[in-house]
């Protein structure tokens, strides 16, 4: 026969952890997670707020920009995120180490060719006071042209941009006006 007093001890009341240890633990947690965050986006992303039209309208002023400072390894195509007089800045990667750029009447030549780029907005020209044509690309160095050629600061104002000083990739792109 079974008696309520032979009761397993799993059906004995739980003592209660105090309050403030809850709190504690709490507390804890949320500073970690503060702290990853900040250390995420202080060493392998980065993010800042587009101040410029020359990516435009691919990316608009006032556009969040979000970058992956680990990989520099730059392909043609890619959207690299560097600083130009304080200012942070996204242009397109147009020509790489060792590349002969010219910009002629026909536009954009990359080593000798003519380049066809789709999602450009306007002429590609030589800009006044900006750097000489033809020049070659040094080492560890890119060449970017922003997609709003008419009205982009890029390479053709100050030259080629140094991989190692680059902010990074490029890798998304949140549209903070007229959403």
């Amino acid at each position: 026969m079974y008696r309520a007093s032979e009761k397993s001890n799993s059906m004995a009341p739980r003592q209660q952890r105090p309050l403030a240890a809850d709190i504690a633990s709490l507390l804890f947690k949320v500073a970690l997670f503060a702290a990853l965050f900040v250390a995420l986006f202080s060493f392998v992303f980065g993010a800042y707020r587009c101040g410029d039209i020359s990516m435009s309208p691919n990316m608009k002023d006032g556009d969040m920009v979000l970058d992956y400072r680990l990989d520099k390894n730059f392909h043609l195509h890619d959207v690299a995120a560097f600083t130009y007089k304080d200012q942070r800045m996204a242009a397109r990667v147009v020509a790489r180490e060792g590349d002969k750029v010219d910009i002629t009447a026909d536009g954009l030549v990359v080593n000798g060719s003519v380049q066809q780029e789709s999602g450009v907005y306007g002429a590609t020209t030589q800009v006044a006071g900006g750097v000489t044509f033809p020049l070659t690309v040094g080492k560890g160095q890119i060449f970017v042209l922003g997609d709003n050629r008419e009205q982009a600061i890029d390479s053709r104002t100050f030259g080629c941009v140094d991989v190692a000083s680059s902010e990074g990739k490029v890798l998304a792109v949140l549209r903070t006006r007229g959403v």
